[in-house]
């Protein structure tokens, strides 16, 4: 099997603290969906994002209210300790929500500029260009995200009119592909000629299609060397949007293509806004590019399994696994690397056991009422009765604390 690629970037954006691009491990992005200028809703949500594994927060900034609220909300998250960077999202009327509210971009990492709706016609170059003097004045990073559904107009019809004069013209979409890359490194060209420094921007061209978003990003990349942020715009509610995110991010991900990713899910009622998180983590994770948790190895259960216990147990471990992982990050090197293994019956059961750092193999149908228990590849203790959960739980306790060293805090 192919290790995926790590694309090397001559350029590496700073976003606060965060190192986007030039090598640095790809860097997970999420975006709020409170209503800004709501300062404590905005604020829990950020701090729940953040603590989830979010390592930039996207904001929107959409009228003088929500550019008034933003420092404040810098200043709340800073009082409680979290200190992840912030990225203004604009449209349409940036420029003048920047000029009217200047510690808004004072408050903020990275300012996402869309060149489809930064203006129209002649508006378009004094509004961008006033944006960009804003984050050179302020020191941000800008991402220039282009979105096919809202792809600059004009750069599209001057596109198509020319290839309709073509001697051989292309297919329309070709051209839409086209115009979303030009759209893209048009204005960071633009941006660079106006005194933005080149390692201040990162790009994206999002589409909602699979196959159209691995064919731009491709092409994209063979044709700059500024950091890329991922993501399937529109990607969808619970499992079509995240096969259809994985699907496309994989792709491009294995052949090196991306430092920064979005799994732009819509939530399901009541479901939490952290899931977009999670699910980035589990794609770089399952990718071998990055280690967040430990990994849950569990079977799918089949008739040779007498009950849903092994499928609950899994679910308990892999729950309790995200919940101590704070602090065993904490407190251990390493151990975001482990795998523990939870599976139903003696099939595949003590192999898939003995392979991981350590497991349990439960009993199937038919199998003596006893479960294994195995550590780096030996089998340690039986487990037995109704309270396996918790004794098994207890054992992976103690074996990261065997297992992994502890982070000694310097002395004072």
């Amino acid at each position: 099997m192919n290790e995926p690629v790590m694309r090397q970037h001559a350029r590496q954006v700073m976003v606060g603290d965060v190192p986007v691009g030039g090598g640095a491990p790809i860097v997970i992005q999420s975006m709020t969906n409170t209503d800004t200028a709501d300062i404590e809703a905005t604020v829990t949500q950020v701090a729940e994002l953040a603590r989830a594994g979010s390592e930039i927060v996207r904001v929107t900034v959409n009228n003088r209210e929500a550019a008034a609220a933003v420092p404040r909300i810098r200043e709340r998250l800073d009082g409680m300790g979290v200190s992840v960077p912030l990225v203004g999202d604009f449209h349409f009327n940036g420029h003048k929500l920047l000029a009217a509210e200047p510690a808004c971009a004072a408050a903020l990492a990275k300012l996402r500029i869309n060149p489809g709706n930064v203006g129209k016609g002649r508006k378009r170059d004094p509004q961008f260009a006033e944006m960009i003097d804003t984050a050179i004045e302020h020191g941000n990073a800008v991402r220039i995200g282009v979105n096919w559904g809202s792809l600059d107009q004009d750069l599209l019809t001057r596109l198509m009119d020319e290839n309709a004069r073509a001697a051989s013209p292309r297919d329309g979409r070709e051209v839409m592909f086209e115009a979303m890359i030009r759209s893209a490194l048009d204005s960071a060209a633009k941006a660079e000629e106006l005194g933005l420094a080149g390692d201040r921007i990162i790009l994206s061209a999002k589409m909602s299609g699979v196959q159209d978003l691995i064919r731009v990003y491709s092409e994209l990349a063979q044709r700059c060397d500024y950091p890329l942020h991922l993501g399937l715009t529109e990607a969808g509610m619970g499992s079509k949007g995240i096969v259809a995110s994985t699907a496309a991010l994989a792709v491009l991900l294995q052949q090196g293509i991306g430092d920064t990713i979005r799994i732009s899910l819509t939530p399901e009622p009541g479901g939490a806004r952290t899931r977009e998180v999670i699910v980035a983590q589990e794609i770089l994770q399952s990718m071998g590019l990055r280690a967040f948790t430990p990994q849950v190895v569990a079977c799918p259960g089949c008739g040779r399994t007498t009950s849903t216990f092994f499928q609950e147990l899994a679910a308990d471990i892999e729950g309790w696994l995200r919940e101590q992982m704070p602090r065993w990050r904490r407190q251990h090197e390493g151990v975001e690397d482990m795998t523990v293994a939870v599976m139903g019956c003696v099939v595949n059961g003590p192999g898939e056991s003995r392979h991981a750092n350590i497991g349990i193999s439960l009993p199937g149908t038919g199998e003596r009422p006893v479960a294994p228990v195995y550590e780096d590849g030996e089998k340690t203790v039986t487990l037995k009765g109704d309270d396996i959960a918790r004794e098994f739980q207890a054992l992976v306790e103690e074996y990261v604390k065997k297992r992994y060293k502890s982070k000694q805090k310097t002395a004072v």
